[in-house]
């Protein structure tokens, strides 16, 4: 069976150029992502990806810092569309490696992301969008984004949804910032559950029941924490004063334990076998997508890839179920 890797990164050499020679945005990210030649450089991809032999395949999508991060919503659509020329010349000019990208967004420009979504999902063929868990600390169910929601409801291609938070997000009140990368190691997998929640509670998924939402790093939290988003959200209001919270239940016309297991996720656990368990496990196998979340590992971009096909070949899931999380369900949902 063939091997698509659905979330992994690159910064495709003309961006990468254009947004190092920028403002110091997102600089929290440009110093990890400098070192990394395989991000920018596709010989060097090569060089890491056919270890894997032929049968592994990528769907990249654009790296970190988010392109609202790095410009304001004048510059921010020209960005975008540097990006997604550039991912696009690399898996035309390599389809059999590469057999598809995700377009990247100006979300602090929605009449832009809207045009750039026509624009790249449906003249130059990307196979779906990644937004990130806020856009400049405003959240997902912003009724101004809707239409971004709508729009790839009506493509019917997924939305992939990456975590994004820096080390200025302090995690004490008394302190001016996150340290030991406590914000990258806990902090982006709770942005990660935080953006589901309030999708779920925004009752998105009632106004868009088919809505494709690809999350990263295997759900974040949630799998875990299965117990608190059933019983523990079921009891939503009745230990809140908040009148709005207390009328979140009687809106939606499901338990929010069954729009989370609404979402789809990665396998990007970084090598870790009980956390690819207990995800499989919440969200089954038809929702379950085969990534590395390649190139941030030690190796600069093989370690990743090597330790999530170990986990594969270690979970305890059928062959039929394997063949699902490694090609069928990227090739159902990609419409590759």
């Amino acid at each position: 069976m063939q091997k698509i890797d659905i979330f992994n990164h690159i910064l495709p050499k003309p961006y990468f150029d254009k947004i190092t020679s920028m403002s110091e945005g997102g600089a929290y990210m440009m110093k990890r992502v400098s070192a990394i030649p395989m991000l920018y450089d596709v010989d060097a991809r090569f060089e890491k990806i056919d270890q894997f032999g032929e049968d592994y395949k990528q769907v990249f999508s654009l790296n970190l810092p988010p392109i609202e991060v790095v410009a304001g919503p004048e510059d921010s659509p020209e960005l975008a569309q540097i990006a997604n020329d550039g991912m696009a010349e690399v898996a035309n000019k390599y389809p059999d490696r590469f057999p598809g990208y995700v377009a990247a967004l100006p979300m602090n420009n929605v009449q832009a992301s809207l045009d750039e979504i026509d624009r790249a999902v449906g003249k130059m063929g990307a196979r779906g969008i990644q937004i990130f868990t806020n856009v400049n600390g405003r959240a997902l169910d912003d009724p101004e984004l809707l239409p971004i929601f709508e729009k790839m409801a009506d493509y019917d291609l997924p939305i992939w949804l990456h975590p994004t938070r820096s080390a200025e997000f302090a995690d004490y009140t008394d302190e001016a910032r996150s340290w030991y990368d406590m914000w990258w190691a806990f902090g982006w997998p709770y942005e990660t559950s935080v953006a589901m929640g309030r999708i779920v509670m925004s009752g998105l998924f009632d106004k868009f029941p088919d809505i494709k939402i690809i999350t990263h790093h295997l759900g974040g939290m949630v799998p875990f924490f299965e117990g608190r988003v059933g019983p523990g959200l079921d009891q939503l209001g009745r230990r809140s004063d908040d009148p709005h919270e207390a009328g979140t239940l009687a809106r939606l016309e499901k338990r929010p334990y069954d729009y989370f297991r609404m979402f789809y996720a990665d396998t990007a656990t970084f090598g870790s076998i009980p956390a690819t368990e207990c995800g499989l496990a919440f969200f089954g196998a038809d929702h379950v997508l085969f990534a590395s979340d390649a190139p941030f590992d030690p190796e600069k971009g093989s370690g990743y890839i090597r330790s999530t096909l170990s986990v594969m070949d270690g979970i305890t899931a059928s062959i039929e179920d394997k063949e699902k999380i490694y090609e069928l369900n990227a090739r159902k949902l990609l419409k590759l």
